[in-house]
């Protein structure tokens, strides 16, 4: 079945083509990180979000090149480098690697190309140069050099492809340095910014002197130095379709003289218990601090895939709970197709003709309709509802079973939650299960019980079955 996304260059849902010829590879690019604190939550739904795409565009036999910048140069990290007395590389590593963590603890797989924007000034001023040559940027008195809106609409281009700028009443024609400015302006913005004593020592030497590269630029040398003047997929959040990516397509498209990137995709915003995210309001949460509560990267990726990615999304601690519950539906029901299952799952691993259920089938034209995983999850949990049913009343042989198995296993490439694994149990539990089963057969029930006490105390739950006892960590 075809994947289909909803472009937001095109603003309508398209099949899925990627520009290679053979229709095979797909270049993937995801804003990435500001590394100047540690990434909210409303940053991973971005982040989980760019994960599902690249699952799904693997699930659907693409080969994919995923790539994520790591911003480290830009206004916010060097006030916070002068502000905390060290050095660029030392505040920055730490923040990259905290959100490296995180990424893991989310279950997300990790880019195949990280590229630094500090590790990249050649790229970026090579790029500026031809901005210059084509008359489409310019250098100020202020020794800055700035991309010039109205020359790039001087020469035929289109400024406000992912969205429809109302010109007439923005401010145009003024001149902005900063990063980030205001959304209803349409400004001149700064590909270099020249020195100041502010900067401390972090600038590099360029033809135009001594400073740094704007936010923008760095994206859009990094992105076509990896993936190519074109390249398929461009990933961020709602927030960054202006002037971020409106400004990477316009010096690209400007110094190359060819499309940029054939989808953009955004994801949308999020909101904290109904509110949108504060400190003061006490709803800003990085993952460490949901972590902290008690909660799992799993849980919190499994709440932040419940929504579909263009849709606004409440996030609660609520929905948290409730993660941990649908979460448990999933691990029991797994488990037991394991346990009847497992002998004859390579079997049926190695000839996909044995497939008795349409789980497949229904998963696959669910999350390739513009990734819609609120039907997807519909899907997953009518089939373990009708698993459990068929559990229950001994139906299910260990072909259908480890057919099952099999079929949830590539689902679960895309959804990336991971169902539990056995955990290791340590001697001491062991031994007082080995206590508890030989006080049972010794028929002392007051000596069984007080060890299943303990071992609950322990957090440890003893199950007896069949085929002997069974240990779960609750």
């Amino acid at each position: 079945m075809a994947l289909k996304l909803f472009n937001t260059l095109s603003r309508s849902v398209q099949e899925f083509a990627p520009l290679d010829s053979a229709g095979k590879k797909v270049g993937m690019y995801c804003c990435g990180p500001t590394v100047y604190d540690f990434a909210h939550i409303g940053n991973w739904r971005t982040f989980v979000f760019a994960d599902l795409v690249r699952r799904t565009l693997e699930f659907s036999g693409y080969a994919v090149q995923h790539v994520m910048n790591i911003t480290d140069i830009e206004d916010k990290i060097i006030k916070r480098v002068r502000e905390n007395k060290t050095t660029l590389r030392e505040f920055t590593g730490k923040f990259e690697t905290a959100f490296l963590d995180d990424l893991k603890a989310l279950g997300c797989r990790e880019p195949h190309v990280k590229p630094h924007a500090t590790e990249y000034i050649a790229e970026i001023i090579a790029l500026i140069e031809k901005l210059i040559a084509r008359g489409i940027a310019y250098q100020a008195s202020d020794g800055s050099v700035y991309f010039s809106i109205t020359k790039y609409q001087g020469c035929g281009c289109n400024y406000g492809q992912l969205l429809k700028l109302n010109f007439d009443g923005m401010r145009a024609g003024e001149r902005v340095s900063a990063d980030e400015y205001e959304k209803e302006s349409v400004a001149d913005f700064a590909l270099w910014k020249a020195r100041v004593p502010d900067d401390g020592d972090i600038f590099w030497p360029s033809p135009f002197g001594e400073g740094r590269p704007g936010w923008h630029i760095e994206c859009s040398a990094m992105s076509m130095k990896v993936l190519g003047e074109s390249f398929d997929l461009h990933l961020g959040g709602e927030d960054l379709k202006f002037p971020h990516h409106e400004d990477e397509i316009a010096q690209s498209e400007g110094a190359t003289g060819k499309p940029f990137v054939k989808f953009w995709l955004h994801g949308a915003h999020l909101l904290v218990e109904g509110k949108k995210m504060s400190k003061s309001l006490g709803n800003f949460f990085t993952l460490r601090d949901l972590l902290a509560k008690g909660f799992t990267g799993r849980e919190v990726r499994y709440l932040l895939l419940t929504a579909h990615y263009r849709e606004t999304f409440n996030f609660t601690l609520d929905g948290l709970a409730g993660a941990k519950t649908a979460l448990a539906r999933i691990d029991e029901c797994v488990g037991k197709l394991r346990e009847i299952g497992r002998d004859a799952l390579p079997r049926v691993q190695a000839d996909p003709q044995v497939n008795p259920t349409n789980l497949l089938a229904n998963f696959t034209a669910a999350i390739s309709d513009d990734l819609n995983i609120s039907a997807a999850w519909g899907v997953v949990f009518e089939w373990v509802r009708e698993t459990n049913k068929r559990l229950a009343d001994n139906s299910l042989s260990s072909t259908d079973a480890a057919a099952n198995l099999a079929a949830w296993e590539k689902i679960d490439s895309v959804l990336g939650i991971s169902v539990k694994t056995e955990t290791e149990i340590p001697a001491e539990i062991l031994a007082l299960a080995e206590a508890r089963t030989a006080a049972k057969q010794a028929k002392d029930f007051k000596r069984a019980d007080a060890i299943r006490d303990e071992l609950k105390s322990k957090g440890w739950v003893i199950e007896d079955s069949p085929k002997g006892i069974k240990l779960k960590k609750m």
